[in-house]
């Protein structure tokens, strides 16, 4: 059974910055895409930023230029820097995995860290 662990969010204020952090774990040969998925209350869950196999990344336009998402593969972790945030940032933050193990495709979420930006 694979696990993301997701640890980093909590409380900073407008401008400040935070690193997400998000480890998988279980029976994984090999993934394809780790990304950072965003769900603010009462909105629906949006994706936030992406990064695959090679490197390749996409974000989201409103954190373009403040995030940052990078990928340790030898550790299955993925990272997001968060600076300059906004109160609009203001979300539970989902860790997403998807690649290959013995059995299905793999589509895995995390439990979700909170971030709050305020004053």
């Amino acid at each position: 059974q694979v696990q993301l662990v997701e640890s980093g969010g909590g409380l900073v204020q407008p401008g400040g910055s935070l690193r997400l952090s998000c480890v998988a774990s279980g029976s994984i040969y090999s993934i394809n895409v780790m990304g950072w998925y965003r769900q603010a209350p009462g909105k629906q869950r949006e994706l936030v930023a992406v990064i695959t196999s090679d490197g390749t990344t996409n974000y989201v336009d409103s954190v373009k230029g403040r995030f940052t998402i990078s990928r340790t593969n030898a550790k299955n972790t993925v990272y997001l820097q968060m600076n300059s945030l906004k109160p609009e940032d203001t979300a539970v933050y989902y860790c997403h995995l998807e690649g290959y193990s013995i059995g299905p495709y793999l589509r895995v979420w995390g439990q979700g860290t909170l971030v709050t930006v305020s004053s």
